[in-house]
């Protein structure tokens, strides 16, 4: 037998493939779990992550200053991406804005510093890795499969939410700072929405 059949495919058992989006039912729970648990930092990260709709580079790439003006959260905000270059605006509505603002204040940040600061000396702010991890945890804790949900399951799940209820493709497109064929294939709404109006055709 080659090496080649004899080695596993990295892949094997593992669903590859785009990340679902979490379910409202779910946001709550990990919402209650983390509020339950005192997770201050967690809760905060959470609530900023499924808000925002940010790409995990550009959430954990935060400073305070990009989310507050003075002493208050900002309901809106505005921040360069670091993978297209181009700007992105973002809402922080109030749960959030509530949750951020317990975490700057627990942890006393001042506005230059990162808002979510990693305990090693050797990185300023949390890594996309420590970021996903937190994920896995927190999507466990609520008694789902950890494996089938990843960072971008946070960028997916309110942006989709949006496309549900409003079919408004243009304003996903733009609150994912996305170009409008990268929107389409993102969602993966093109045959779930053909088969839609197909369903609803009679003849």
């Amino acid at each position: 037998m080659g090496s080649n059949q004899s080695r596993e495919l990295w892949n094997k058992g593992r669903l590859v493939g785009q990340k679902p989006p979490l379910k409202p039912k779910d946001v709550w729970a990990i919402r209650i779990h983390l509020q339950n648990a005192h997770a201050v930092r967690d809760l905060a990260l959470f609530n900023l992550a499924i808000d925002s709709k940010l790409r995990g580079c550009d959430l954990v790439n935060l400073h305070v200053r990009d989310v507050t003006h003075g002493n208050q959260i900002l309901p809106r905000a505005m921040i360069m991406q670091r993978k297209t270059k181009r700007p992105v605006q973002f809402e922080v509505t109030e749960p959030p804005r509530a949750a951020v603002a317990a975490w700057i204040e627990k942890a006393k940040l001042r506005s230059d510093e990162y808002l979510f600061p990693s305990r090693l000396s050797r990185s300023p702010h949390i890594s996309t890795r420590q970021y996903a991890r937190k994920v896995h945890q927190w999507v466990a804790a609520i008694g789902i499969d950890p494996t089938a949900y990843g960072a971008h399951s946070m960028r997916r799940t309110k942006a989709i939410l949006i496309y549900k209820r409003t079919k408004n493709l243009r304003a996903v497109q733009l609150l994912l700072g996305h170009r409008l064929e990268s929107t389409v294939r993102y969602l993966g709404i093109e045959v779930d929405d053909a088969l839609e109006i197909s369903a609803q055709t009679e003849i």
